[in-house]
């Protein structure tokens, strides 16, 4: 007789007990969206087959709207409705956009990120996102058999937290819940190390659409520690793309002035088809009929192409250079390099990464489904669905510091780059002035030393300080990236409690290179920055003592007689007016200078301040004390 065996709660592996979760890469150009089923990461195809969705988005006017392949073939005939890589837009505004010229669109400058006004309305680069993800939860949902408790989400390693909002309310419009939001070159080494056992030193080298990542990473024993991320937000296949368009502009004599939306969208697209054939082909062949009647029939050959790209290849040298200077270790020191993105696939590219680290990238993997299928595996286990032999864990990272200004516009940096994440780190800071009752935040992002030079993410204000003597104050200013990246602030006071806290959204993204450019500038400015600091910080004493001498002349005149009171105050304006110059040595002269001279003044208030404190008092009792 057969028996029912009922097992102990959370012990049954029925299928249904399962928490379903998906890994999703919003990519520029395509998206995928993956699953772990019996075990084994895989991506989810449609009812076609098909596992790439093109992040292609059309509106038609009202609710309606095309996703994927069909928004796809209309891009040349309705280009200002197609809306094509919309990720290169999320979290910029219409400045910060690459090509904005050359896009089909019309675009609106909205406050915060740039819109699109398209059949259906003003579309920000949030809603059509939105678009693409709630399609690829459908198709899990619907592959699947149940509804999703939540998702991993891949964005750039690069991408600032503007960006990386954007990202995550794009999952919310869409109703996903996001698990966390996954650097797409760690989510590669994910997929790569555990289908491989991998372990060792390796770089991920991820061209996508619309941006480049690398990534090192030391994969031990179930150990995914990224060392380094170096990219640039601004830089991928798209680029390549435009180099191609440039070039058949001009060598078919076309006036840019003169080409429709539709001219732009169709030579764009046979751009990107000639990209891709020359993957395998010696030649392609451009060959299309603008809305005016004009025929343009070229011919591209592969040395040609090599040719129009061999600058954006060499951009991606540079930032390799420096995550293994930041990773403390040379090309020899890499075991592998794992490509990512569809646009690895161009023979020059992977000559390239060849030639920088001496050997041959690893293809094991198909470049366009990695990113998704460790996602899946890293949204597997946060839905709690751990079996035995996945104690594996990742140790991501941030890629720029994150600091606070402080006096005479210096930085401090609070969290260096490269530091693992999630992170929480706090500093101490006082007030400056007497009386001093609020302080004012203000979070900043770079490599830089002034805060001229780093990026502005956002300003608060601690209020309610109790006014204390300078000095006296302790601020205790932290700072908290969590695992998806995001940065909160808080500010405390710590002898009154008051505190003061912010969650660092802001509304628009860096601008194209900016990323790079302050890495760039950090390892180029070094010296510079160094005068700089100690200038500033000159200048900021220098302020000190004038405030503080300012003070005791008003509190104490009559401690002086009108020989020293002249003199000092002659001093005073010495070091005023060197002061606001540049001159560090003459600053600290003249600083010392004053403090000499103010010594014995000084000394008198001290006795002043004994004797009204003893007054009355006697000696019996001071005994005492």
């Amino acid at each position: 007789m057969a028996r029912l065996q009922i097992p102990e709660p959370g012990t049954s592996p029925a299928p249904h007990q399962r928490r379903l979760a998906v890994g999703i890469d919003l990519g520029t150009t395509h998206s995928l969206v993956a699953s772990v089923r019996s075990g084994v990461a895989e991506v989810l195809p449609d009812e076609q087959g098909r596992v790439l969705l093109p992040s292609v988005v059309r509106y038609l006017g009202g609710p309606r709207t095309q996703i994927g392949y069909d928004a796809k073939a209309a891009a040349a005939t309705d280009p200002r409705n197609t809306i094509v890589s919309v990720k290169r837009f999320m979290g910029r505004g219409l400045a910060d956009v690459a090509h904005a010229d050359n896009a089909p669109y019309d675009f609106v400058d909205a406050p915060g990120m740039v819109q699109m006004n398209t059949a259906g309305g003003v579309k920000s680069p949030v809603e059509v996102s939105a678009e693409i993800l709630a399609t690829l939860r459908q198709r899990a949902e619907d592959t699947l058999g149940d509804d999703l408790v939540g998702a991993v989400i891949t964005v750039p390693a690069y991408f600032d937290d503007a960006q990386r909002q954007a990202t995550k309310d794009a999952a919310r419009l869409a109703g996903l819940n996001v698990l966390r939001l996954l650097n797409e070159p760690t989510a590669a080494a994910i997929a790569y190390g555990l289908d491989n056992a991998a372990e060792g030193l390796y770089a991920v080298y991820d061209l996508g659409g619309g941006t480049f990542d690398i990534s090192i990473l030391r994969l031990t024993k179930g150990v995914f520690e990224v060392l380094a991320a170096g990219g640039d937000s601004a830089l991928g296949g798209d680029d390549f793309d435009q180099a191609i368009y440039r070039w058949a502009v001009e060598a078919a004599g076309l006036d840019i002035a003169t080409l429709t939306p539709q001219d732009v969208r169709s030579l764009l697209d046979h751009a990107r088809t000639a990209k891709e054939a020359l993957t395998d082909a010696d030649t392609a062949t451009i060959a299309l009929t603008l809305s005016a009647g004009r025929k343009v029939e070229l011919s591209l050959a592969r040395e040609q192409f090599t040719a129009l790209g061999a600058s954006l290849v060499q951009r991606t040298i540079g930032p390799m250079r420096k995550a293994l200077r930041d990773a403390g270790m040379g090309p020899e020191d890499v075991k592998g390099v794992v490509l990512v993105g569809g646009a690895t696939r161009m023979p020059q590219v992977r000559e390239a990464v060849a030639g920088f680290f001496g050997r041959e990238p690893l293809v094991d993997l198909d470049p366009d489904q990695v990113v998704a299928l460790g996602a899946a595996v890293q949204a597997n286990l946060l839905a709690g669905n751990q079996a035995e032999g996945d104690d594996w864990l990742l140790l991501d990272v941030i890629p720029l510091s994150l600091g606070v200004e402080t006096m005479g516009g210096l930085v401090e940096k609070i969290i260096p780059r490269n530091a693992t994440i999630p992170v929480a780190r706090a500093q101490e800071f006082t007030t400056f002035k007497d009386g001093q009752t609020a302080m004012a935040i203000h979070v900043l992002q770079g490599e830089r030393e002034l805060a001229s030079d780093c990026r502005s993410l956002a300003r608060f204000e601690l209020r309610g300080i109790p006014p204390m003597t300078a000095g006296a104050a302790r601020i205790r200013v932290t700072y908290q990236v969590d695992a998806d990246g995001l940065l909160s602030v808080s500010a405390q006071e710590m002898h009154s409690g008051v505190a003061a806290s912010i969650e660092v959204k802001p509304s628009y993204g860096l601008a194209d290179e900016d990323i790079s450019r302050m890495l760039q500038d950090s390892f180029g400015s070094a010296e510079q920055d160094m005068r700089a600091r100690a200038l500033r910080e000159q200048q900021v004493e220098a302020e000190r003592l004038l405030v503080a001498i300012d003070s005791a002349l008003q509190a104490d005149p009559e401690l002086l007689d009108a020989d020293e009171r002249a003199h000092i105050d002659t001093l005073l304006a010495d070091l005023r007016q060197k002061a606001s110059g540049d001159d560090q040595a003459a600053i600290k002269a003249a600083t010392e200078t004053l403090s000499h001279a103010t010594d014995a003044f000084a000394a008198r208030r001290m006795d002043k301040s004994i004797r009204a404190a003893l007054a009355g008092r006697r000696v019996a009792d001071i005994d005492k004390l």
